[in-house]
């Protein structure tokens, strides 16, 4: 019987590096997005910091520098730069993000789409343990 599965090492990492390149542009489209939310529309990230971490109050300045780290830490991700701190960092907010989230978990029929994080934060989890692995289009090592 022939199996589908790659014998050779050669091939395992072949497909290992293109599936780790597929999951940093994937979680990146996903956190650019919601950085350009916070220069587009600053009251919205206001909001979302009252709403879903009670800090209420949130200057719209506030909310252009938290973007403009933001931006900085998402450009250095895809770009595969310091994989420790930025993969590491990007597991660690978008997991804030999704337990932060929890109220709408138990009202789960009205907040489906919410429920779209935890895969998300299951791939930045593998990207961080194999970051190593990752290397197709990297500017780091």
């Amino acid at each position: 019987m022939q199996t589908n599965t790659p014998t050779g090492s050669a091939e395992l990492n072949t497909r290992l590096t293109w599936s780790l390149l597929a999951l940093r542009i994937t979680v990146f489209v996903v956190m650019f997005v919601w950085t350009l939310d916070k220069f587009v529309n600053p009251a919205h990230g206001a909001k979302i910091m009252d709403a879903f971490y009670g800090i209420g109050n949130v200057p719209e300045t506030m909310i252009y520098l938290l973007g403009g780290l933001q931006l900085i830490l998402v450009l250095a991700f895809v770009a595969g730069l310091a994989k420790r701190f930025t993969y590491g960092l990007v597991f660690i907010l978008h997991g804030l993000s999704t337990l932060s989230s929890y109220p709408q978990y138990l009202d789960a029929f009205n907040n489906l789409l919410f429920f779209a994080a935890w895969p998300m934060w299951g791939a930045c989890l593998a990207l961080y343990l194999l970051r190593e692995a990752d290397t197709k289009f990297t500017l780091g090592k």
